[in-house]
C-alpha cells in the first residue's frame, strides 16, 4: 500500500497535526476557572424560564421579591417600626436571595464540570487536516471538517484520524489514548469486523492505513461526545420529575399548615409579619433536596463518564439504577473472551494430520484471534496450504448459521462451526457420523471449553478445542448484583454443556444456550412483558435489534456502527464487564437521592423545634430547647443554615454516597442510622453558633 502520487500544494508533514490530549484523563481546566463559569451561570440562572422548572425554588424566588418590597416599604405589611424592620426585611431578602443563588450554583458548578470536558473535546478535533485520496490516486490535504462520508483517507505513524471510519486497506497499530485514556495500542486491520473501525482523534504509532470515512461532517464520535456532555443542560429524568412533584406537593402542605400561623398567632396575643411568615416557610419546605436533584443526576454522568462511558442521556443512568434483569453475554463478558485453539481432537479413525489440515483449510478467510489461532495450532502441526489461494471461495460464518469456511478450488467443501451446524450441513451432504463425534464434544464441554466440529463434505473429521477462561472476581460480581436484587441471565450461541459449566463456575443461576439473534430479542421481550427493566450488552449488528429493545443498552466502542447506534451507553474500553458497574452507579444516584431526602426531613425537624416554639414563646417555654436569642434571630440563624446547607452538600450530591449492595431494608436503616440522625444534630449546633453570633449584632 503505496499512494504514488502527491500534489505539489500538499504537505503531508505529521508535525502540522496536533497532539491531542486526553478527555477522559482528568480535566486540566483549573478549580478557579470552573468556579468562575459556575458563578456567573448561577447568576444567568436566575432567568424565570429556568426557575419555573423548579417549583420549591420558584416560591423561594417569589418569597424573595415579596420581602424586597417589605424592605423598601415597611409599612406595605402594617409594620410599626419602620427602621427595624426595614433593617430585618432586607436581611430575610438577601439571605433568600442566597438561597436561590446557592442552589443555581449547585446546578452549575455540576454542569461546569462537564462544559470543561466539552472544551477539550473541541481541542482534539481543531486544526487537524486529513490526507484524502483522490479518484486518480493522488493525495490532498484537506481540512477534516470537510470530508465527506464515503471519502478515502491516507494516514501513516504520527497522524491523527480525522474522523470516524472504517480500514479498508493495511493495518497498523493506533493509540485511542486521546479517546479512551488508555496508552496501551490496538491492532487495527482490514477485514475484521471488530478490528477494522477507527475513532476520530485517535493517533497511528506505526505502518499505514487507508480509512474510508463513514460518517457526515460534525458527525463522528467526539461531536457526539460534546452533544453529549453539553446535553447536560437536559429535560428531568422520569424519577427527578416525580420527586420535583412531590417536593413541590410538600410545599403546598407547609404553605396550608404556615397559613393557620396568623390565627394562633392572634389568639395567643404573639403578632407575626410577613416576613417572618415567609421566612418560616422558606425555612420548612424541600430547598435543600430541590436544590441538589439535578447535582446528584450529573454527578451520576461523571462517575459513568470516569469509567470511559458515554451516557447519551440522564434517562439511562437512571434506568440502572432500576434495572431488575441483566442480560449478559458469555464470551468477553464471563470469559475473558479470546478464545483460542487448544487442540485438535480427530475421530474415526482420522490422524492428527487430517484433522490439522482440514482445520487449516476451513480457516484461510477467517481473520478473527479464533480463527487464526486455529491456523496457528495447524501450521505447528506441518500443515500447509496446497491449492490455489486466490482460486479458493470463502463461506463467511454468521451467528445464525454458525458455520463457516471454505469452497476448494478442486470442488471439496470444508467447514467448521458449531456441532449441530456441522452434522446438519454433513447430512445435507448424504454422510453420516458416529458417537465418537459426541463423545469428543461432550469432553470439550465438560471441561468449560467451545468445540467446533470440521468437516470435508460428508465427512467429519473431528473436533476442535477452544479454550477460554472465566474472568477473575466475576463470581463475587455477580453475587454483588443478587444481593441487590438484580436477576442475571447469560446467553450465548455456545452449547448447552459448555454453557452450564461456565455458568456454574460464574455462579449465574440462569442461562440460555445456542441462543440465535433472534432469541436476544426474545428474552428481552419476555422479561419487559412481566413488568422488569432489563440492561444488555452487545457489540455486534445481530445484537442491535436486542440493544434497540432494553432498557439500559451497552454498545462496544469496538463494536459494530448498528449496535453503537442502537445502544444508549457506548463503552470506550469496550470492556462488557462494565455494565455491573453501571447498574452500581445508577443505584448509587437512587441512593445519593434517598440521603438527601432523610437528611432534609431531618433537618426539617431541627428547624421546626428552632423556629418554631421561639415565636410562640409568649405561650410556653417549654419547647424552647434551643434558647435562641430573640424571634429575628432566630428566623435568620435558620434561614441562613438553610442556605449554607446547600454548597455544604454539593460533594455529596457530585460525588454520591458510598456504594454497598444491600436490600431496600437495609439501606433504610442505614440512611435512618447516618443521614437521619446527623440531619437532627447538625441544625441545633449549627443553628445555636449562628444565632450567638447574630446576638453581637444590631439583627437581633
Amino acid at each position: 500500500m503505496n499512494p504514488v502520487a502527491t500534489t505539489s500544494k500538499s504537505k503531508l508533514a505529521t508535525s502540522s497535526i496536533k497532539e491531542p490530549r486526553s478527555p477522559r484523563k482528568k480535566v486540566k481546566a483549573s478549580k478557579k476557572g470552573l468556579y468562575r463559569r459556575a458563578i456567573r451561570d448561577a447568576f444567568a440562572k436566575f432567568n424565570p424560564k429556568h426557575i419555573i422548572k423548579n417549583p420549591v425554588l420558584l416560591v423561594v424566588w417569589v418569597s424573595t421579591f415579596i420581602t424586597l418590597a417589605a424592605t423598601i416599604f415597611p409599612a406595605l405589611f402594617g409594620s410599626k417600626s419602620i427602621e427595624d424592620a426595614r433593617l430585618f426585611n432586607g436581611a430575610v431578602t438577601v439571605i433568600l436571595f442566597l438561597t436561590v443563588w446557592l442552589a443555581n450554583f449547585a446546578e452549575a458548578y455540576a454542569q461546569s464540570r462537564g462544559k470543561a470536558q466539552a472544551d477539550v473535546l473541541r481541542s482534539i478535533k481543531s486544526d487537524i487536516n486529513a490526507k484524502k485520496l483522490l479518484a486518480d490516486g493522488s493525495i490532498s490535504e484537506v481540512p477534516a471538517t470537510s470530508l465527506q462520508r464515503g471519502d478515502t483517507v491516507y494516514v501513516v505513524a504520527g497522524d491523527v484520524i480525522p474522523t470516524d471510519g472504517e480500514v479498508i486497506m493495511g493495518a497498523a497499530s493506533v493509540d485511542e489514548g486521546a479517546i479512551t485514556g488508555e496508552s496501551a495500542p490496538v491492532l487495527k486491520e482490514a477485514g475484521s469486523d471488530v478490528a477494522s473501525y477507527v475513532t476520530g482523534g485517535s493517533r497511528i504509532i506505526s505502518d499505514e492505513l487507508i480509512v474510508r470515512i463513514t460518517v457526515d461532517p460534525d458527525k463522528g464520535f467526539i461531536n457526539r461526545m460534546i452533544y453529549v456532555i453539553e446535553r447536560r443542560e437536559r429535560k428531568k429524568t422520569p424519577n427527578e420529575a416525580t420527586l420535583t412533584v412531590l417536593l413541590a406537593l410538600i410545599s403546598l402542605m407547609f404553605l396550608s399548615a404556615i397559613a393557620t400561623f396568623p390565627a394562633i398567632a392572634y389568639y395567643v396575643k404573639s403578632p407575626i409579619s410577613v416576613p417572618i411568615l415567609i421566612a418560616i416557610f422558606v425555612a420548612l419546605i424541600p430547598t435543600t433536596v430541590a436544590s441538589l436533584l439535578s447535582a446528584t443526576t450529573i454527578g451520576g454522568m461523571d462517575r459513568v463518564a470516569q469509567l470511559n462511558l458515554i451516557a447519551t442521556s440522564a434517562r439511562a443512568i437512571e434506568a440502572c439504577g432500576d434495572v431488575s434483569t441483566l442480560i449478559l453475554d458469555k464470551t468477553g463478558t464471563v470469559t475473558r473472551g479470546n478464545r483460542l485453539a487448544d487442540g485438535f481432537i480427530p475421530i474415526d479413525g482420522h490422524t492428527m494430520q487430517e484433522i490439522a489440515y482440514v482445520g487449516l483449510a476451513a480457516s484461510i478467510f477467517d481473520d478473527t484471534s479464533e480463527g487464526k489461532s486455529i491456523v496457528r495450532l495447524a501450521q505447528r502441526l506441518g500443515s500447509r496450504i496446497d491449492f490455489d489461494y486466490e482460486a479458493a471461495e470463502a463461506v463467511k460464518f454468521s451467528a445464525r448459521s454458525r458455520i463457516g469456511g471454505t469452497n476448494l478450488p478442486n470442488g471439496s467443501m470444508v467447514r467448521k462451526g458449531a456441532v449441530d451446524a456441522v452434522k446438519d450441513f454433513v447430512r445435507s451432504q448424504g454422510g453420516e457420523f458416529s458417537s465418537e463425534l459426541n463423545s469428543a464434544y461432550e469432553m470439550v464441554s465438560q471441561q468449560g471449553g467451545t468445540p467446533l466440529a470440521v468437516c470435508m463434505n460428508d465427512e467429519i473429521y473431528g473436533i476442535i478445542y477452544l479454550k477460554d477462561n472465566i474472568k477473575p472476581g466475576i463470581r463475587e460480581r455477580f453475587g454483588q448484583l443478587q444481593r441487590l436484587g438484580v436477576r442475571t441471565i447469560m446467553i450465548t450461541g455456545d452449547n448447552h454443556i459448555t454453557t452450564s459449566v461456565i455458568a456454574r463456575e460464574a455462579g449465574v443461576k440462569e442461562f440460555i444456550a445456542e441462543a440465535t439473534p433472534e432469541d436476544k430479542i426474545a428474552v428481552v421481550q419476555r422479561e419487559q412483558a412481566e413488568g422488569k427493566l432489563v440492561a444488555m450488552t452487545g457489540d455486534g449488528t445481530n445484537d442491535a435489534a436486542a440493544l434497540a429493545q432494553a432498557n439500559v443498552a451497552v454498545a462496544m466502542n469496538n463494536g459494530t456502527q448498528a449496535a453503537k447506534e442502537a445502544a444508549n451507553i457506548i463503552d470506550l474500553d469496550s470492556d462488557p464487564t462494565k455494565l455491573i458497574d453501571i447498574i452500581g452507579i445508577g443505584k448509587q444516584v437512587l441512593m445519593t437521592r434517598g440521603a438527601l431526602i432523610t437528611f432534609s426531613v431531618a433537618n426539617n425537624i431541627a428547624k421546626y423545634f428552632a423556629i418554631v416554639p421561639v415565636i410562640f414563646a409568649s405561650t410556653s417555654n417549654k419547647l424552647d430547647i434551643m434558647n435562641l436569642t430573640s424571634t429575628n434571630s432566630a428566623v435568620l440563624s435558620v434561614l441562613i443554615y438553610n442556605a449554607l446547607i446547600i454548597p455544604a452538600l454539593i460533594p455529596l450530591a457530585l460525588r454520591g454516597v458510598p456504594f454497598t449492595p444491600m436490600t431496600p431494608n437495609q439501606l433504610l436503616q442505614r440512611n435512618i442510622l447516618i443521614y437521619g440522625i446527623a440531619g437532627l444534630i447538625i441544625p441545633f449546633i449549627a443553628i445555636k453558633l449562628i444565632d450567638l453570633i447574630i446576638s453581637l449584632t444590631v439583627l437581633a
